[in-house]
Formats: structure tokens, C-alpha cells, sequence
């Protein structure tokens, strides 16, 4: 049992930081241009230098409820953990972590609103690029996601023995 706990504890950390290198950094979609590779993110257009991200005005509602949603989802994935943190010294024994499991399954839900909606609106297009494709950042985010499923309803399942 202690080994479960110690691997679902590590798996949630580490979606933790995953989520933030997800949100952070600058390499959502990727294209090539004739001056070098240009990358995307949720805050910034990136090439040699990085400026704000050209958004146009039909997008721009768009792109802030991604920034919105991916935010709360670490808010949620950080919360969770500290949840668990606190259930497993302070729950009696038989009792499960019904609470853990439902804020990471609101990180879950979060998760799931932001990338879709960037797949939807924002998929194959880079500004001033050809080529466009996915970054690391898109797949990071989309491993969370399963990441956060998994582990919202292993804590549902969990009983502390």
C-alpha cells in the first residue's frame, strides 16, 4: 500500500511540474520560416526574440480562456496535492480520499476545456510560419490530462489502510 501511495505521489508531482513547463514556456505549435523556427505559446511569439502573441480580435476571447483554464488547472493539480498531503496523516483507517480525487478531477476537467479549445481554434496556425506543427508543450499538456484522469480516480478508489 505504501508503494502505491509513493507512486501515485510521484506521478502527481510530476503532472504538477508538467503543468507548469506546459503553461510556461512558448512551444505549443511550431513552424519554419525563412529566418529560423518560430514558436507559439498561450503568452508569447517566439523566433530569436520572443513578443506578445498577435492575436486577432475574434480570437483573442479564445485565447484567454486557455490561458484562464490551464492556469486553474494548476491552481486545481496544486490544491489536490496538498489535499492528499493533509488526508494522509489526518483520515482514520478504511476512509478514502473522496476529496483528492474530486479537485483533481476539476483539474482534469480544466485540462480537457483549454487544450480543446486551443486544438479547435489555434491548431495549424503559426504567424508568419509554414510547416506548423505541434510543440512539446500541446503533447505535454495532453499527457496531463490522462496523468490528472488516472490519478483523480485512483484517489476515489484509494482506501488508507
Amino acid at each position: 500500500m505504501l508503494v502505491l501511495l509513493a507512486g501515485i505521489f510521484v506521478v502527481h508531482i510530476a503532472t504538477v511540474i508538467m503543468l507548469f513547463v506546459s503553461t510556461i514556456a512558448n512551444v505549443w505549435m511550431v513552424g519554419s520560416s525563412n529566418i529560423g523556427t518560430i514558436s507559439t505559446g498561450l503568452w508569447l511569439l517566439c523566433n530569436k526574440t520572443c513578443i506578445q502573441l498577435p492575436v486577432s480580435s475574434q480570437d483573442e476571447a479564445s485565447l484567454k480562456a486557455v490561458q484562464a483554464f490551464m492556469i486553474l488547472s494548476i491552481i486545481f493539480s496544486v490544491v489536490a496535492l496538498v489535499l492528499f498531503i493533509i488526508q494522509l496523516f489526518t483520515l482514520e483507517k478504511g476512509k478514502r480520499f473522496y476529496m483528492t480525487g474530486a479537485v483533481m478531477l476539476v483539474c482534469w476537467m480544466c485540462i480537457l476545456i483549454a487544450v480543446s479549445i486551443y486544438t479547435a481554434r489555434f491548431t495549424g496556425t503559426v504567424v508568419y510560419s509554414t510547416n506548423p506543427h505541434h510543440g512539446y508543450c500541446f503533447i505535454l499538456a495532453w499527457i496531463c490530462f490522462c496523468f490528472s484522469f488516472i490519478i483523480g480516480i485512483l484517489y476515489l478508489v484509494l482506501r488508507k489502510k
